[in-house]
């Protein structure tokens, strides 16, 4: 029958062999290994470059598109072009923006990856007032 004491004197009695050491010790290493890569947020050193690179891509091209709009916005026929670049088709939008500069920061001769679709759809949600008042410029978001 099942005995505490009996299976302490068990536990106690017991001699592992060094081979059967070793492989406990290899088995713990690659179980360690396996959970900390696959669900304790471990990676490697390509890998954290790789996100950070993505991150940095990103992000240039989040600014690259406020800019984009911006300097769209605050072009002196900001109305037409409106009108004009909601008349574009869609799936040509980014290269209608690239084209013409817009997506191309300051101080660099070609545009920024990845802005011109961003720009595309926050100008693309702007809807253009229906008449001008005066001759001004009147948007509506």
């Amino acid at each position: 029958m099942f005995s505490i004491r009996a299976m302490r004197q068990d536990w106690n009695d017991y001699s592992p062999t060094k081979t059967a050491l070793f492989w406990l010790c290899a088995a713990s290493i690659a179980l360690t290994v396996f959970v900390g890569f696959k669900w304790g947020g471990w990676m490697t050193g390509s890998g954290a470059r790789d996100m950070a690179d993505q991150a940095t891509s990103q992000g240039r091209a989040q600014v690259a598109a406020a800019v984009c709009v911006d300097r769209f916005m605050k072009a002196p026929d900001a109305q037409a072009q409106l009108l004009s670049f909601n008349q574009v088709a869609s799936w040509m939008r980014r290269r209608h923006l690239e084209d013409a500069g817009w997506v191309t920061l300051p101080g660099s001769d070609k545009p920024v990856a990845a802005a011109g679709e961003l720009c595309a759809t926050q100008l693309a949600a702007i809807k253009p007032a229906a008449a001008p008042i005066d001759g001004a410029v009147t948007l509506q978001q």
